[in-house]
């Protein structure tokens, strides 16, 4: 009995480590007591900051309408993600076009090879660079993969028409939290938009209710 109950426990241990290395291996926690140094790295009371903030976003917003008018896109809403903004801080938004205004806004992760050990993140459409991608997509189809529901993403520009083979797709996580913890940095992803579940489960409900393909624009 004894013999039983200790090859019970070591099987769980070696399945409690493996899923530790499976999660260490596919996200890399970064827990930063400070941020890097960055455009909108503000505090709560810095309205300044977040008036450029807001300016830029709607300024991308405007650039975002104009594309869309010329393609077919839903011409309600866009997802924006603005990659000046630290990860702590919310910078995936739900911009709703006709009302001109951010709808909801969540974490989302950028790659770890996007971190290069400066204060700047850098950017790549190269396979196996872990990179993120700046540049516009069409968010595809869903399905269900390794870590659960996920959307395919089709890269638009140069930047990023590499997006399916790199399968760069948008997804949840559950190292990403369900609200801001700046001044402390969220997990890296492989170069794929991460965000948490409960955030991935409200991008649905915007994906589905849409009769046409929603952009995605990443930005820096």
């Amino acid at each position: 009995m004894k013999i039983a109950i200790r090859t019970i426990v070591l099987a769980g241990g070696l399945l409690l480590t493996a899923s530790a290395f499976g999660y260490f291996f596919w996200y890399k926690p970064k827990f930063d007591s400070l941020p890097k140094n960055n455009s909108f790295a503000f505090t709560e009371n810095d309205t300044k900051a977040k008036t450029a903030l807001s300016a830029r976003i709607k300024q991308k917003a405007a650039l975002a309408k104009d594309y869309i008018a010329g393609h077919s896109f839903d011409d309600e809403h866009c997802f924006l993600m603005d990659m000046r903004i630290p990860s702590g801080k919310n910078r995936f938004f739900v911009y709703n076009l006709q009302k001109d205004s951010v709808e909801l806004a969540g974490l989302v992760t950028h790659g770890s090879g996007s971190q290069a050990g400066g204060d700047e993140l850098t950017f790549s459409n190269t396979p196996n660079s872990y990179c993120t991608s700046l540049g516009k997509y069409k968010i595809g189809k869903s399905y269900y993969g390794r870590f659960g529901l996920a959307f395919k993403l089709h890269g638009l520009d140069n930047s990023n028409n590499k997006a399916l083979d790199r399968f760069v797709v948008l997804h949840g996580h559950d190292c990403v939290p369900n609200s801001e913890v700046y001044p402390i940095s969220i997990c890296l992803s492989l170069g794929c938009p991460t965000v948490s579940p409960q955030f991935l489960s409200k991008l649905e409900t915007y994906l589905d209710l849409s009769a046409k393909s929603v952009m995605l624009w990443i930005y820096y």
